[in-house]
């Protein structure tokens, strides 16, 4: 379950939860709050597992590029073969095999950046997704934390009773 779908769920909760009289304070329903929490916990490694495709979607890419690299490259050192049986052209093969081979690095260069651009940004996301969910989460346990020791408080306080 997406992870972001389980937050809306919670904010839910919390919208439903019926308020105590004259305070901010509101009561929730611990067993839907301890399932949401239990689904959270679930989603977040799947989140995870998204960000670890989009890194090895990254290396595939960049050994795409190598290979392609690669190939270019030889395809240039065998066409520079073939033609060294002719003097002037044994020159111009040498001259366009080095561009070949340094736009063949230039072009891997720029894809392989491209490539961990994106994947860097995708993972920038990620992270503020889950830093908001986590903060939205701790907030949650934050209070309900606070509503529990109020609790406790009003229970032994011996002018309440």
């Amino acid at each position: 379950m997406d992870i972001l779908h389980l937050v809306d769920r919670l904010e839910e909760l919390f919208n439903e939860s019926k308020p105590f009289l004259g305070t901010r304070k509101i009561m929730v329903d611990e067993d839907r709050l301890l399932d949401l929490i239990d689904q959270m916990r679930l989603a977040i490694p799947e989140e995870i597992k998204n960000s670890q495709q989009i890194i090895s979607q990254k290396d595939r890419i960049l050994a795409q590029t190598t290979e392609e690299a690669a190939r270019t490259i030889n395809a240039a050192r065998e066409k520079g073969i073939q033609m060294v049986e002719r003097d002037n052209i044994v020159q111009s093969a040498k001259l366009r095999a080095e561009q070949i081979d340094a736009q063949a690095r230039e072009n891997a260069t720029l894809i392989r950046k491209d490539a961990e651009k994106y994947a860097m940004e995708t993972l920038v996301n990620l992270q503020i997704k889950l830093e908001r969910n986590l903060a939205e989460v701790r907030r949650g346990i934050q209070t309900l934390e606070q509503e529990q020791k109020q609790k406790l408080n009003s229970n032994n306080d011996p002018k309440l009773t």
